[in-house]
Parts: structure tokens; sequence; C-alpha cells
């Protein structure tokens, strides 16, 4: 229909006139709502439908009434897998080789879509006058626009959702989490039961009816994206302790039960083999009875998310029906990537250590049992769980086997799949995900994707898909054609044309377990041939073998990151932990510079971190203080002098040595008052960024109770200044005078 075309007709006067008023939805195609769940870092063996031990009821039933698929694939990693459902095209072609929290200064890797590649959303709404809603986590948006004021052009409003409430980098604390609605910042609610899963839900559940009360007769796209499961594992300890007993068994016996199942279940075909154990996963039998108990725990925590956050799914669905729009609701549910190996050999009690390239041992954990999955137990597991998690694959997230791309998919749209219950075994990717709600929509030309849709298999299990996909992460490669799959783990810094590459006959090898290289070389070099050119049309290239940490820890010229000093003031908004600039992986220099100070002025300066860990300054009772926490190791230092009155500076300098440790000293102007030692510093000291001028939240200090506020009239600015000198340098003779 013609944008501005009037079908009343005017006359002279409103009398000699007719009235005309177009419809909501005239001329534009319809189709069915879409809930799109995305869950994180979730194996493809870890859903109950799935042969997982772990209760997942509510998509059980969405599997009982629609489908599973047991072939979908997805890539290695959040962002990029994001970037595919939501553009329909491979991602290093739309800037999202990597991870949104990188830009590496190529256009296949800008952590973010290309502006110019429309998203699902923003058609669903151009073509099918769609309500679009995200709710929970986006990681779409390169980590130095993530502040309190953007820029917002990557955030999801930006990108075509009417509304968002949720976290923009890849992982939160599910107790504490930075959270955003639209285009601000909110403080999450601070009630004693608060958990982020839930939150999601009920946001989802409030955005749903208000859709239909105000849009009655216009469907809805919703993504809800929950933090679960990945790391940190938090749960309420009454979904935790039921499954001790369950994995007591250990990781080896949980794949041989669960392929199984698997096999009972119809998912796997009959003659599925397990994947041999992965590379530095012991036995589980050859643990000691201490490995096995802290490991037991570890795995407890992550079921027990998962189960936590089927149940607010479940309500979520239960809203569907209470409001009459289940039957015409495509629900789909998947994983963006394979479960993930990230907690190391021992997994973690607090993430925090893993994540900061210092995991803690069995000894140290064992004693802080109790904490798992709790505000100060933000846990991850071991990665033989996250091997059972992804069988009967090999290898994790991150590469480019199965353990690494291969997701659960379950479809159900009861007004229009007729099948319940049923299997689809076709090849399908995350590429697929959109073209095949545009043809729902009766819009299949509507962009430009790569995908093809899969709305045929809906109805018929011989449906045919496409024949062609490629992956590439970290140097690692494979391509998958008309059932066969050549695939090789690249080994950094090594030629890539030394690489070793299998191939795999997928129609008869469902577990990728049969290397047929040296029986078919010419296949497999058409194969290798077949990934160059993919490659090639794809904007791949150039290939990049960095590592996961690596390229995290990568500092682009952009944002906050990028400088080395900041200028801070109280009132401001929160800096997300996800800056790189609230850990304590860097000499520095924190100067307060306070205004018409008073002796009874006291409270919170800077404060980075939460109960987990990080560090404050601050004033109590007319003494300077700074403490610092780490894995559990804390430190107070406290001046040996009060703070003088009037206008003054107060603050501290960290001078970090290479073995992690760090010599703090309190500063009054350039005046030494105070020095500690600090046995370990790091990048990540919790899942909550810097606040200035009080703790927010979830507090760093039991020295104080609440926010803490210091009087904000009377603090000027809060300086960082990062330097890879020691900040210490200034004040060394003053220092020395003191010893």
């Amino acid at each position: 229909m013609e944008a501005h075309v009037f079908r009343g007709s005017i006359g002279d006067t409103v009398a000699q006139s007719a009235p005309w008023w177009p419809g909501p939805d005239e001329g534009l195609p319809r189709g069915p709502n879409v809930l799109m769940v995305v869950l994180d870092d979730t194996g493809w063996a870890d859903f109950g439908c799935f042969g997982s031990e772990i209760a997942t009821p509510t998509i059980d039933a969405l599997a009982d009434r629609g489908l599973r698929y047991t072939d979908f694939h997805v890539t290695p990693l959040c962002s990029p897998t994001r970037a595919c459902l939501l553009t329909g095209r491979n991602h290093h072609s739309v800037g999202m080789r990597f991870l949104a929290d990188t830009d590496t200064g190529f256009p296949n890797s800008r952590g973010r879509v290309d502006p110019d590649v429309p998203m699902l959303p923003e058609v669903l709404r151009r073509q099918g006058c769609y309500g679009t809603y995200l709710v929970g986590k986006w990681h779409l948006a390169p980590r130095h626009e993530v502040t309190p004021v953007g820029p917002h052009h990557n955030w999801p409003l930006g990108r075509g959702f009417d509304r968002f409430y949720g976290f923009l980098d890849g992982c939160t604390d599910q107790y504490t989490p930075e959270l955003f609605e639209d285009n601000h910042q909110v403080e999450p609610p601070s009630d004693d039961d608060y958990h982020l899963s839930s939150d999601l839900a009920d946001r989802a559940i409030r955005y749903l009816s208000d859709h239909v009360a105000y849009r009655p007769g216009r469907p809805f796209f919703l993504q809800l994206a929950l933090g679960a499961t990945h790391a940190p594992f938090q749960a309420p300890r009454e979904y935790i302790d039921k499954y001790l007993p369950v994995f007591a068994k250990g990781w080896d016996r949980t794949r041989a039960d669960r392929l199984r199942r698997q096999i009972e279940l119809g998912v796997a075909p009959e003659d599925t083999e397990l994947a041999p154990r992965n590379p530095g996963v012991a036995p589980w039998e050859g643990l000691s009875d201490d490995e096995q108990l802290l490991y037991t725990h570890l795995q407890a925590a992550y079921a027990g998310f998962l189960e936590h956050a089927d149940a607010q799914l479940g309500r979520v669905i239960t809203e569907l029906e209470r409001l009459g729009v289940l039957d015409d609701t495509l629900v789909l549910v998947l994983s963006d990537n394979g479960a993930s190996k990230e907690g190391g050999q021992n997994g973690a009690v607090d993430t925090n250590g893993p994540y900061s390239g210092a995991p803690q041992s069995v000894a140290q954990q064992l004693p802080l049992l109790d904490r798992i999955g709790g505000r100060d137990g933000p846990a991850h597991y071991p990665e033989g769980w996250a091997m059972a998690g992804n069988t009967p694959f090999r290898r994790y997230k991150q590469y480019v086997d199965l353990g690494g791309v291969r997701s659960p998919l379950v479809v159900s749209w009861p007004g229009g799949i007729a099948a319940h219950g049923e299997v689809r075994r076709q090849f399908v990717h995350a590429i697929d995900v959109m073209p095949t709600v545009l043809d729902l929509i009766g819009a299949p030309s509507a962009a430009d994707t790569h995908g093809r849709s899969i709305s045929a298999t809906f109805g018929d299990p011989a449906a045919s898909t496409r024949d062609t996909q490629y992956w590439e992460m970290l140097g690692h490669r494979a391509l998958w054609h008309r059932g066969w799959k050549a695939v090789t783990e690249h080994v950094k810094g090594t030629p890539y044309a030394e690489d070793t590459w299998r191939l795999y006959d997928t129609a008869s090898d469902f577990s990728e377990t049969h290397d047929v290289a040296a029986r078919h070389p010419q296949r497999l070099a058409a194969l290798q041939e077949l990934w160059w050119s993919e490659a090639r049309a794809n904007n791949v290239l150039p290939l990049d073998d960095r590592t996961l940490v690596e390229l995290l820890r990568v500092r682009s010229p952009n944002g906050l990151m990028g400088r080395d000093r900041l200028v801070l003031r109280p009132g401001q908004g929160h800096i997300p932990f996800c800056s790189m600039v609230t850990g304590t992986d860097r000499s520095m220099k924190v100067t307060a510079a306070l205004r018409g100070h008073q002796s009874g002025d006291e409270g919170v300066l800077l404060a980075s971190g939460n109960v987990q860990g990080g560090y404050v300054l601050y004033v109590r009772k007319g003494r300077l203080t700074f403490e610092h926490a780490a894995l559990g190791q804390r430190v107070i230092c406290t001046a040996d002098t009060e703070l003088p009155a009037g206008d003054c500076e107060a603050g501290f300098a960290l001078h970090r040595r290479d073995d992690r440790s760090a010599r703090l000293v309190l500063l009054h102007g350039a005046e030494p008052v105070g020095k500690a030692e600090i046995p370990l510093t790091l990048p990540h000291l919790a899942f909550w960024g810097m606040d200035v001028g009080r703790d927010p939240v979830s507090q760093v200090s039991a020295g104080y109770t609440g926010d803490f506020p210091f009087p904000p009239h009377v603090i000027d600015h809060v300086s960082i200044t990062f330097t890879s000198e020691s900040p210490l340098s200034e004040v060394a003779e003053a220092m020395e005078s003191k010893e």
C-alpha cells in the first residue's frame, strides 16, 4: 500500500467530505508471534529432552508439542551466533568475527554488526507491524560504547527493538547485574530474593501483557536472552542441593547415561559412539575424594542454574497461555554455543579467578563449598563437566568441533506445526532462523540473507535444507558440505598450511568420531578448497589465531580503556566492569580532590567491585582507608593521621609488580600516610564495575553499611591515572623516610 494514499473524499467543507482512517495493519503481511529464547553456554546434552538428568520441564513440554532439531548449528561464541540469528548472515561478513568486546581493527571484527545490515527486529517492524522486544543479553555493541551515555546506535533500540531491558555485556552477576533499560542504566533491586532470571521473566511478562493490551491483533517478536547458563553459576540454594547426589556419579558415567537416553529418545542414532575423552580431562575414578567433592558441587550449581532458568521460562509460557496467544506463537529455544571449558581443570567457586588468569587449587576452594551459587560464590564448573554437557561430541565452546557448534533446538508453534514430539534431522544453522521467520510472515525477500527458510521442515521430515556451511574461530576451521565435514583444530603460532584436517561422513557418523581423511584424500582436498572459497566470500580473512584471552585483553584506542587518565565526579553513571578500567591489573594513582572538607565528613570516595571482590577508598572516623579484596585475600590500609580539614587531596598510589602483587601507599596530597602489600591483583575483581562517591548494591567492605555515600558537594572530582611506570616514584623519598 502507498504510504500517503487517502481513501476518503475531500469537498469544499467537512460536511461535503468523507473522512477515512487506515487500519493499523493494512497492506502488511501477518505472521505469527515469535518468542526466541537464547540460553548461554548450554550444552547440546543439557536439556532433559536431549538426554539430561537436569529437570527442564518447560523446555521438554515445548518439545512434546513441537519439534527437536538434532542437527542445528551455531558458531563457537555468543556474539557471532547472536549476529547470525538477527541478520541471517554469516558472522564474519557483518563484522562480528569474535566477541563484541574487541574491535581488532579489521572489517570482519569490529565488535558490532555493520550498520548497513538490517536486523530481524528492524525488518519485522517495517514489514509486519511487529512490536519488538529484547529482554536479557545483547552483547552486540563494542564495549567502549557500553557507558552511561552510549553512543547508542549499536544498542538494541538503535537496531530495531522497541524496548530493551537487560545487560549489554557478555555475562553478569545474577544477584547484582549491571542493568540497562532502553538507553539508560538502572540499578538492580536490592531485595534479598532478587535473581536476574526471575527479573527478566517478570519484564518479559510485562512487555507481553502490555503488547496484547495496547496493540491488540498485532504480532510481537520477543527475544528472551537469559544470562543462564553462562558463568557465574548462581541460583537459589534449593535448586542446587538436590543435584549433589545426582552428579556424585561423575562426568564419565554422566556421558554414558546421557548417550543411552539420547538414543532412547531418538535424538541420537542407535549406532552413535561417544567421542573420546577430551585432552586434559582426567577419568573421574582417578580423581581424589576432595576433587570429586568440589567438582560435584560445582556441577550441581550449574544444574540448579539451568532448572531455575527453565522455571522462569515456564512463567513466560504460562503468561502466553493466559493472554490467549500461545497457539499463534512460534517459540524457539536454543543455546548460543556449546558448553564452556573456561572454568579450567578445577572449576571455580569464584569465577573471577579463572577469568583473571588466576585459578585456585582444590584445597583453596574446599572450605568455600557453602558459598557456591550465592552472592559471594559466582561459580564455574571444571572442563570435565563441560565435556559431559556436550555429550556425545568432542571439544567445547571456542572450537569448531561439534562440542562448540552443535546446539539443541526446540521449536513449538501449536497453531502452525501439526507434528508433536517429533525429531528433525536436517542440517540447520543459526543463519536460517531469520529467513524462516520472514518466510512465515510472507516477506521472504525482505532482507538479503545467507540462510534459507526451514519452514518446510515443520511438516515434512524429509524437506531439504542448505548444503554448505563454513566455520572459523581463533584459527580453527571447518566446513560441512552435503553430509561431509572437514575440520581442523589449529595450533596457535604454527603455519595454517601445516594444520591437520580431519574428514567425517556425518550421515553415518553422528558424533564425528571416525576420521576418514586417509580414505578420501580427494574429497578432503575439495572441501578444503571450498572452505577457502567460502572464507573469501564471507570476509573471513585475515585469519587470526590469537587466543580468547589475548583478544579480550586488546585495548583499542577507543573509549575509557584507551585513556591514561580518567576524571570522575559524584552523581555520574556507573562505570561497567567491561570498561577495562575497574581492576587492579595496572599501576595507577587515584586522587580525590575535596573542597571544604570537615572533620565529620565520611563515606566512600571511590568503589570498584562488590562483595565478591574489589577495592574501595573511603573515609571513616576521620581516617582515610583503602581495602582490596581478591579471591578471599583482603588487605586493609588505614591512614596513620586524620584527613585535614578544608581543601585537600586524598588518594593512593598502587604499583603492580610482574608477579601480580602490588605495593599500596595511602596519600594525603603527596604525603604518604600508610602503606600495605597486596598479594594478588586482578583485572576482573567482580562482575560489578566502579562508582564515585558511594558503594551501591553489594558492598566491597564490611567496614560500613549500605551505600555509605560521601557528601557529594565536598568531592570536586576523583582522578585515576594509569601508568606503566611506578606511580610511587614521586613519593619514594618520603616513603623511605617512613621505613
